[in-house]
């Protein structure tokens, strides 16, 4: 694969987790995303790789998922800064008992 149809390939399948985190179902997705790629990996002309690759980049626009999966510790990810440490705070005296 050409490095442009090989980044393209590569943001498929990571655009694909986006709507099918669980791998078994992914899988599927990711052997039929293969095989688009395989079916057009004779084409040699500039032109018609060209227009393939603008198709691919409109198609991968178009499912975009609004929501993206986040890995649960990464920024905006579900357990992002869930367990902080607790703050250290000043000692304070207790109240005086009367």
């Amino acid at each position: 694969m050409s490095a442009p149809a090989l980044s393209l390939y590569r943001r498929s399948l990571k655009q694909s987790l986006d709507w099918a985190v669980d791998r078994r179902v992914w899988r599927g997705q990711a052997v039929y995303i293969r095989s688009l790629f395989d079916a057009n990996k004779d084409v040699r002309d500039p032109r018609q790789q060209q227009v393939l690759f603008q198709e691919t980049e409109r198609l991968l626009e178009n499912w975009k998922h609004p929501d993206p999966y986040r890995p649960p510790t990464a920024p905006g990810g579900n357990k992002w800064e869930r367990n902080l440490p607790a703050p250290i705070l000043p000692y304070a005296e207790p109240p005086a008992a009367h």
